[in-house]
């Protein structure tokens, strides 16, 4: 399970820094939240989002590519898989603390969402670019929330398996959603779905689309 949680402490506390009247609130407990659908947000959006939020968070931006650039990838990999790339997007901010890392996975290994970095065995899983480390976790991401995506291979997959952990992920479509996300799945936090969930709020609300 994924090293997240202090990511989620101090993500907790950026948010009750941004006190203005538009911040948004977390999800209803009673709202369900697809992992797999379109995305509701655009690349430019995310960007918009990512670069104009405010506070912003300490350190510096060393992801492989631009911020630009990535966004557009989440944006392709995930209308290629069927997930939405949008609020996978959100779930990476959450795990590399807005791509200042600084935990067991460094930038240079271009994994966004803390794949191999397990609780007992931290074992971060090592992509040769930044598109492979989308890529694995939209693959990730849809063996969680697809019955019929059964083996990490072109089909069902509609590009070539690059998740080192896709067959570790029993039974295929466990979590369709993103509020059964945590507790296990993914990551070991019960406020993991919350996390990303709150983030993808803020996103969608900068971008007028709430």
């Amino acid at each position: 399970m994924r090293r997240v949680a202090a990511v989620i402490l101090a993500l907790s506390a950026g948010a009750c820094a941004n006190s203005s009247p538009t911040s948004p609130t977390a999800p209803s407990p009673s709202t369900t939240t697809p992992i797999r659908g379109a995305s509701r947000l655009s690349a430019a959006q995310l960007t918009a989002w990512f670069n104009g939020r405010q506070p912003q968070p300490a350190g510096s931006y060393v992801a492989s590519v631009g911020v630009s650039e990535l966004t557009l990838i989440y944006i392709e990999e995930g209308a290629a898989e069927g997930v939405a790339g949008d609020i996978a997007f959100a779930q990476s901010v959450l795990e590399t603390g807005w791509f200042r890392f600084g935990g067991v996975v460094p930038a240079s290994f271009n994994n966004f969402a803390g794949i191999g970095a397990t609780d007992t065995d931290p074992s971060p899983a090592r992509f040769v670019d930044a598109r492979t480390g989308v890529r694995a976790q939209i693959q990730h991401l849809r063996a969680y929330a697809d019955p019929t995506a059964v083996t990490c291979t072109m089909p069902p997959l509609n590009n070539p398996c690059v998740d080192p952990r896709f067959a570790l992920v029993v039974p295929k479509g466990k979590a369709r959603t993103w509020e059964e996300m945590g507790n296990g799945n993914w990551s070991t936090a019960a406020t993991y779905s919350s996390s990303v969930l709150r983030l993808y709020e803020e996103a969608l609300a900068f971008g007028g689309t709430r």
